[in-house]
């Protein structure tokens, strides 16, 4: 009765242009499909022989079969949706659907004519935990990015949740750290030795960035402890937010970071009269060449020293 009901409500929600585009395949008007959907979850007409019934035509289909391989087909397990309502939990009541196959059913990914938020009904009716709260106000949900758009459901495992794979899944989409993954400077992420969902929840956060951790900075302590401090002497970028100086995803320069030394240094710190600046000969003076500014103050991120004031030591 409760899946009933919650197919009722996610029908009910089909936006103009999904019900449209089931009017040109099915010649009804919106009124006489919406009716049909509805009566049709409404009345909850589950079929008797549950998959049989569905793989009596679409047990060729290999992604169909797939189901079997994965924890969604599992018979044996009390959670699975093949250990109740079968492919009825997930696709709807059978109705009339297996008479002609023109009766419409619950279908997913980025070829369903059922709009995203409807699709996502369906999968948050099971997958509720603390890692899903923000679902509803991340940015992956605004966009309207359906589950089936990063998860494989027919499949023994699913590449999202495989570490070897996940990367390749959300850089499918995001091709600028993409990019900057794969630059000369930055994290072990294209070697699969950390994952995008080390630092980000993919299923949102009230962090910014969709970020695990409350700010930048504690995400970044997670590994760089040692730059946590607090120090005798701070400087400030650091203590306010890592990526000031350092781009996470990936960098052609030293370290991470968004410009090269003393570029970089520059953007906050004026060089006139400064001593290096002497020069004798060119290129040679110690504010440009080598390590630039970091030649002299080579603890940029804080000094415990009662003469770091300048993190020169």
């Amino acid at each position: 009765m409760i899946k009933s009901i919650m197919m009722v409500n996610i029908f009910l929600i089909l936006s103009p242009s999904v019900i449209a585009q089931d009017i040109s395949s099915n010649h009804q008007t919106g009124e006489q499909l919406e009716k049909i959907l509805t009566d049709k979850f409404a009345e909850g007409k589950y079929s008797a022989k549950g998959a049989d019934s569905c793989l009596m035509c679409h047990r060729k289909n290999t992604t169909v079969m797939a189901i079997f391989d994965g924890v969604h087909g599992d018979i044996n397990n009390s959670k699975s949706p093949m250990a109740g309502l079968q492919c009825e939990a997930c696709h709807g009541p059978i109705g009339e659907h297996n008479k002609g196959g023109k009766e419409p059913m619950i279908t997913f990914g980025r070829d369903s004519q059922l709009p995203a938020p409807s699709q996502n009904t369906v999968c948050l009716g099971c997958h509720q935990n603390t890692e899903k709260t923000g679902w509803h106000s991340s940015l992956h949900n605004m966009e309207e990015i359906a589950c089936a758009d990063c998860h494989q459901v027919h499949a023994a495992k699913d590449p999202v949740l495989q570490k070897q794979l996940v990367n390749q899944v959300c850089t499918a989409c995001h091709a600028k750290e993409k990019s900057d993954m794969n630059k000369r400077s930055s994290h072990p992420l294209k070697w699969n030795e950390m994952t995008c969902i080390d630092c980000h929840n993919p299923h949102g956060s009230f962090n910014e960035s969709a970020l695990k951790k409350t700010s930048v900075n504690d995400t970044c302590y997670s590994c760089h402890a040692e730059k946590r401090g607090p120090f005798l002497w701070e400087h400030a970028p650091v203590t306010e937010n890592c990526s000031t100086c350092h781009n996470p995803h990936g960098s052609v320069n030293d370290a991470l970071v968004k410009q090269r030394v003393p570029q970089l240094c520059q953007q906050c710190h004026a060089d006139d009269g400064h001593a290096s600046r002497v020069v004798t000969q060119p290129g040679s003076d110690a504010f440009g060449a080598g390590m630039g500014c970091l030649n002299c103050h080579s603890q940029i991120h804080g000094s415990n020293h009662p003469s770091g004031s300048n993190f020169a030591r």
